[in-house]
């Protein structure tokens, strides 16, 4: 499958290179959300990213040259939310696809009268079951326009690994399902209440687009503005820092 996917995408990005302290400062400034990370747990992250980007095929597509910088930087986002979770939770698949920019996904729908619509659906990033992760690449963070796309993704993987992403993630041991969705449920309709009469929300209202994408926005918020979730709403803080096994703002 990699093979196609070569073909289709690009080319394979080279062997990652050793990593000195310079280069380690120079990606991390561009993540200032990790100053909240002890500095044990820095250091396990930052052995975890060199682990993800070795045992993950990596390819560039439309011509973007994936530099070191780069894989390190979507590593140490990828792996952030599995510090304490462990790398086995991205098993299953090997293919990260690197897109300069936004980029395009044709699409098919069928309505419920069986009418087939096609179009193309311009993205940020797409996680597939089974499947690889696209993501976009911004040399310019702005351009981003405030999403964090890496976590976003990587949180629908986590998401899949009990199917379908419907916001509800496999749950670990103590964890209860009825908590979860006590938590989430009406977070969600008041978000999309919100959303609908106009309210300019501090959390991305594509956050209203599905419970998939709630849990997703969401835990862009948790690692990157912990603050601003629990002050929103507590019960999904308190959710995901049982799930992520991490407490942003402790």
């Amino acid at each position: 499958m990699l093979a196609a996917l070569t073909k289709l995408f690009g080319k394979a990005a080279p062997a990652m290179p050793a990593i000195d302290a310079a280069q380690w400062a120079r990606v991390e400034a561009g993540l200032p959300f990790l100053d909240q990370l002890a500095p044990a747990d820095r250091a396990r992250l930052r052995a975890m990213a060199l682990e993800f980007i070795a045992q993950k095929e990596w390819h560039g597509a439309q011509g973007i040259r994936l530099t070191p910088d780069i894989q390190l930087s979507i590593a140490l986002q990828a792996c952030l939310p599995v510090l304490n979770l462990g790398l086995d939770s991205y098993r299953g698949w090997v293919g990260i696809i690197v897109y300069p920019g936004d980029f395009v996904i044709p699409r098919r729908q069928m309505t419920e009268d069986g009418v087939v619509h096609e179009f193309d659906d311009e993205v940020a990033g797409e996680a597939w079951e089974g499947g690889p992760v696209l993501l976009s690449w911004f040399d310019d963070p702005q351009e981003a326009d405030g999403m964090n796309v890496v976590i976003h993704e990587f949180a629908h993987k986590l998401d899949m690994l009990n199917g379908p992403p419907d916001g509800l993630p496999p749950l670990h041991e103590g964890m209860r399902r009825q908590a979860w969705i006590d938590a989430f449920e009406p977070a969600y309709a008041d978000f999309c209440d919100r959303v609908d009469a106009g309210e300019e929300t501090w959390i991305d209202p594509y956050a209203a687009e599905s419970p998939a994408e709630f849990f997703a926005v969401t835990s862009e918020v948790f690692f990157e503005a912990p603050e601003v979730l629990r002050a929103e709403y507590p019960a999904v803080y308190d959710q995901l820092r049982q799930f992520y096994r991490q407490d942003p703002l402790r």
